[in-house]
Order: C-alpha cells, then structure tokens, then sequence
C-alpha cells in the first residue's frame, strides 16, 4: 500500500494533469495553429485515437521521468530539467523536421513551462 500511496498515486496523477495540460494546449488553445500549418505543409495533422493514445503514454514517461528526477533534485530543477528535455528537444526535432509552427511557442513555452512545475508539484506533494 505505501508503494501506491509514494509512488504509483503520485505518477498517476501527474500523468493525468499532463495528459489534461497537452490536451487543452494542442487541442482546444493551438489547434488552428497546428492544422493551418500542416495544411501549409499538405499534411494533415495527426489527431486519430492512436496519436492521442501515444501523447498519453508520453505524459506517462514524462511523469516517471520526473518522479526519478525528483530522487535527486529539488522539484524546481527537476521541473527545469525534464522541461529542457521533453520540450526544448522536441521543439529542436520537430522544428528541424520542418513540423513546428514556431508562431505557437509564445503560448507553449509558458504552457509548458507551467506543466512541468505543476506536475513536479504533484510528485513532490503526494509522494511524501
């Protein structure tokens, strides 16, 4: 019961407040932004159950990313750290792939930004 309550609890609901913070970031605030630029492209941006499935299992790794980042730094670092990593490398992948509409990151990087401190949060608070 106490590895529910330290760890598996607090990772679940980091999970779920990313899962709910790149939803409403990428699919009710950005959305246009991303379906005109894929249009530009003469692509269609991907948002079938399975992408949307995929982007939860990735706040799933970002959780326990952060989780085990937390063990050794103090949650404001770790936020920074996993931040620098799951964001500002997917931007840099994504923006050389010639996919970033780089006109939405006035509004990612602080979403983001926030995500990442909230959900360093959570882990901190609940895994006491």
């Amino acid at each position: 019961m106490e590895l529910f309550r330290k760890t598996v609890l607090p990772i679940l609901a980091a999970t779920a407040w990313i899962g709910a913070s790149e939803f409403f970031r990428n699919e009710v605030l950005l959305k246009s932004h991303w379906v005109d630029h894929y249009r530009g492209l003469g692509l269609v941006f991907p948002s079938e159950p399975l992408n949307g499935a995929v982007w939860g299992l990735w706040s799933l790794l970002l959780a326990i990313a952060i989780f085990i980042m937390l063990k050794k730094f103090t949650p404001l670092r770790a936020a920074l750290l996993a931040w620098f990593v799951a964001f500002v490398m997917m931007w840099v992948v994504i923006g050389n792939m010639g996919v970033l509409p780089a006109g939405l990151l006035y509004a990612a990087v602080p979403l983001s930004l926030l995500e990442t401190f909230v959900a360093a949060f959570i882990i901190a608070r609940l895994g006491k």
